[in-house]
């Protein structure tokens, strides 16, 4: 099962990280109120970023990675070619 590194950005413009084994059913989830209280919280979210890993263990290590870094640095990396975003469900 492939794991995925995912960044949301919130209505509010807050941004979220998390990860997934399906970043689509994960971002319904949030948009239905279903998933983490944070983004119950800022709103409805898009899918702004994702990372495929080799694993659960690197997906988390990831995360952990990406949720230390400014805010800045998140939207260095949003628009980074690094984004798999693009790859996957065509150009944003």
């Amino acid at each position: 099962m492939p794991w995925h590194v995912y960044v949301l950005r919130c209505r509010s413009g807050a941004l979220y990280t998390g990860v997934t084994t399906d970043p689509l059913r994960r971002l319904t989830e949030h948009n239905a109120g279903r998933g983490a209280a944070f983004t119950k919280r800022h709103g409805p979210a898009e899918l702004v970023y994702l990372e495929a890993a080799e694993s659960r263990g690197a997906a988390l290590r990831r995360e952990h990675a990406i949720k230390r870094l400014s805010r800045a640095r998140k939207l260095e990396l949003v628009a980074s070619a690094s984004n798999q975003l693009r790859e996957v469900h065509g150009a944003r």
